[in-house]
């Protein structure tokens, strides 16, 4: 405890606020343990309290002012980013604003606590338009709880902070073997889908460049099949294609086409997993169907012509300004 205390003395603003700043901007660094020690050294007097909460506390907002400007201005940029490595990318962006709609506020003011939302909550904030007075009153609260507790446990238990630590640490290292298990989970789903879409074979699947052709040739229908609508005032489909509901088909029975022409679907998914389960229905109805393999992100990348959603097809995600 004294070497610990030893090297605090050294260099423990720079330790703390580094930390800090690091863990608010998405780095795994256990800010916490650093506050911990940060409440030891004070209660000894070799770190100043008032240096010590203030600075991080000051710290902590700062870095999420920073991040909720970067929502402010980048819009969903963030979040799609993050939803891409999703089965349904355009459905994880769906839920997740819902869900920070409903529970923002109060996740704002406990998010600290909690690894990877801490670093979510304040952009989701930016993005989603909530006003800046009410995100810093917010954030300004779970800034403060969260360097109080763990300061005030490491003053009031300063000379229990090391096997506090260790438990932390130990924690710590069961929390990074869960997170191993759960994203080795998350690769087993992902590979099980992309077999269960290969195993859709009877789905025939065309390139963007080859779809573009035969649909220009046999005057074929297009469907968007994104499962979560139109969010987004500037969002762009694929030239001549209409909006197509993946989960109301049920409702909703296609007029097939008396010429029986083809229909081609798209989407965003991995492995266009949307794109076959709808395929796989209209097929069943006896309509002819292919896949624009790659979906939307593939005739884009291939240059082939896109065109604006129209106005009223908008479905915008909540915000908490509109």
């Amino acid at each position: 405890m004294d070497f610990i205390l030893a090297e605090l003395t050294r260099h423990g603003y720079a330790i703390l606020f580094a930390s800090v700043f690091l863990e608010a901007v998405g780095f795994p660094v256990p800010a916490a343990i650093a506050l911990l020690l940060a409440g030891a050294a004070s209660a000894h007097g070799s770190l100043s309290t008032l240096a010590t909460v203030g600075g991080a506390f000051g710290v902590i907002l700062i870095c999420d002012n920073m991040m909720f400007l970067f929502g402010r201005y980048s819009g969903w940029w963030l979040l799609g980013l993050l939803c891409r490595f999703t089965i349904n990318p355009e459905s994880c962006i769906l839920r997740s604003a819902d869900a920070f709609y409903k529970r923002g506020r109060a996740l704002l003011v406990f998010a600290k606590f909690v690894p990877g939302i801490n670093t979510l909550a304040p952009p989701l904030a930016g993005s989603m338009n909530m006003r800046w007075t009410q995100f810093v009153g917010l954030d300004a609260a779970g800034a403060a709880l969260y360097v109080g507790a763990y300061w005030s446990l490491g003053f009031v238990f300063g000379d229990a902070v090391e096997p506090i630590t260790r438990t932390m640490r130990a924690f710590g290292q069961a929390a990074e073997w869960v997170a191993f298990v759960a994203v080795a989970g998350y690769l087993i789903y992902l590979v099980w889908n992309w077999t269960k879409a290969g195993a859709f074979g009877s789905v025939p699947r065309v390139h963007p460049a080859e779809a573009a052709r035969k649909i220009s040739i046999e005057d074929a229908l297009i469907y968007d099949v994104r499962s979560h609508g139109y969010y987004d005032g500037k969002a762009r489909r694929i030239q001549g294609s209409k909006r197509l509901e993946p989960n109301a088909l049920n409702q909703r029975w296609l007029e097939m086409p008396p010429d029986g022409r083809m229909v081609y679907l798209y989407c965003t998914c991995q492995g266009d997993a949307t794109s076959i389960r709808v395929a796989k229905e209209l097929m069943g109805r006896g309509f002819h169907v292919a896949v624009i393999a790659g979906g939307l992100r593939a005739w884009r990348r291939a240059g082939l012509p896109l065109e604006p959603v129209p106005a009223e097809e908008v479905d915008p995600l909540p915000a908490f300004e509109t």
